[in-house]
């Protein structure tokens, strides 16, 4: 650690923590394990999926509280009452550093990046709700960053914790589904009107006074200055291509993880929009189908997987032996049997007759990943305590996957057909789409 803690204000924070080449060197640290066995935590982000993120660390030491809504907050700080609070976490990195181990990431998609590298930069273990940022250079520089400095990374997709996702994977290495060249993966949203999507009837959406509890700057972060609307908080904001990365970003990480992690699919190298329901510029469109082309992976066949939202899905293959399909599911097609799981890589099965189907679980292949036995929440936080192994959707692992989602969304956004070079992360057929591989920022972001 240095000999003095560094100044990371507003106005140096981009040279200081977020910059290429920042040259920081401190070492992952652990403040408070040794003396107590409990970790100091920052939570940064403290309301919606925030709640679910901090909940399990109840019995660690929560020492700071980040969140730029006070609606959001309350929560929190019942339960931490003793942990100071702050609105900007860069204000919160600048007088806390020396006193936070490991820091929770919950707020949206567009400013998942610069908290994530300042911690980073800091030494600081960090948990990260999915998807893992908001563009490709982002995802690679978070993958370097981690990897570089040791620290232990976590991103919140809660399906690649489970028994069910090793079980596919299991499954799919000893041979069970024989040859996978076909993957369906479908979602059955948007659904407007609810708690996390909401439609304007007139785009722009009307301006509204800026709610006394926000502050509206920290919250649009990186992304360009515009006028408040309560289209965007609180909550929905995933209707908007500027700060989420669609359905995909909100569902692919958790119903593509079982395929992607089995099939080792790596990049894609074709992305096509084969459908996209009419929608304003920028906004979420109501249904869509995507097509990814994965070329082969040493002795694995080449893979091509649809993904389906708002209410479309494959049709039925009467091979597979059903008639219907769920309103959200995966189809992993094999040449030998095919394999179906929820939105979530669990409720897995082979899609055998039951006869056969109950025989297989009574002589399933022996397994072969280690089982870990709770959440990715304690999956990280045991890592970072040296009592597990290392966390499975660590960002090495995490940002691959994130990078293949991202480039769905830009299918999606854009609709349009992406042959992609993943060595050089570029669009080849579109150089244009560059500002969406790597994004503007703000001054100070």
């Amino acid at each position: 650690m240095p000999n003095k803690p560094l100044n990371i204000s507003r106005r140096n924070f981009v040279k200081t923590a977020g910059a290429l080449g920042s040259g920081i060197l401190i070492a992952p640290h652990l403040l408070s394990c040794s003396a107590n066995n409990r970790l100091n935590i920052a939570i940064i982000g403290a309301g919606g999926r925030g709640i679910q993120n901090w909940k399990p660390f109840v019995e660690e030491n929560i020492v700071a509280i980040c969140d730029v809504d006070d609606r959001m907050i309350g929560p929190a700080v019942e339960a931490f009452p003793e942990a100071r609070r702050f609105k900007d976490y860069r204000v919160m990195f600048d007088k806390m550093q020396r006193q936070i181990d490991a820091v929770i990431v919950s707020t949206p998609d567009h400013t998942h990046f610069a908290a994530t590298i300042a911690a980073i930069d800091l030494g600081m273990h960090v948990y990260v709700e999915k998807p893992l940022a908001h563009n490709v250079w982002q995802v690679r520089e978070l993958k370097e960053r981690a990897a570089k400095k040791k620290i232990i990374s976590q991103m919140g997709n809660q399906g690649h914790a489970t028994d069910g996702i090793r079980r596919v994977k299991e499954w799919y290495e000893a041979g069970v589904l024989g040859e996978v060249r076909e993957v369906h993966a479908w979602f059955n949203g948007p659904s407007w009107g609810g708690n996390w999507f909401r439609k304007p009837a007139n785009f722009p959406p009307p301006e509204i006074a800026i709610p006394s509890e926000l502050d509206w700057d920290l919250w649009l972060g990186p992304a360009k200055m515009r006028q408040y609307t309560n289209f965007y908080l609180p909550r929905v904001w995933r209707g908007w291509y500027d700060f989420s990365s669609g359905m995909l970003g909100d569902w692919g990480c958790h119903t593509l993880d079982a395929p992607f992690w089995s099939l080792d699919l790596g990049a894609p190298n074709l992305i096509v929009s084969e459908y996209k329901s009419e929608t304003p510029d920028g906004f979420l469109e109501d249904a869509s189908i995507v097509r990814y082309e994965f070329p082969a992976r040493g002795n694995k066949p080449p893979v091509t997987l649809k993904w389906y939202q708002g209410g479309h899905k494959p049709e039925p293959n009467p091979e597979w032996g059903i008639e219907s399909l769920p309103d959200s599911g995966m189809i992993m097609v094999g040449d030998k049997v095919s394999l179906k799981t929820g939105a979530r890589p669990e409720y897995e099965r082979l899609l055998l007759p039951e006869e056969e189907w109950l025989h297989f679980q009574e002589n399933q292949p022996t397994p072969t990943i280690s089982r870990i036995g709770s959440g990715p929440q304690l999956e990280w936080i045991n890592a970072i305590k040296g009592d597990g192994p290392a966390p499975g959707s660590n960002f090495d692992y995490a940002s691959d996957l994130t990078e293949m989602v991202l480039l769905g969304a830009l299918a999606q956004k854009t609709n349009s057909r992406i042959e992609y070079d993943a060595k050089n992360m570029k669009v080849s057929n579109h150089p244009e789409f560059d500002r969406f591989i790597k994004e503007p920022t703000r001054a100070g972001w």
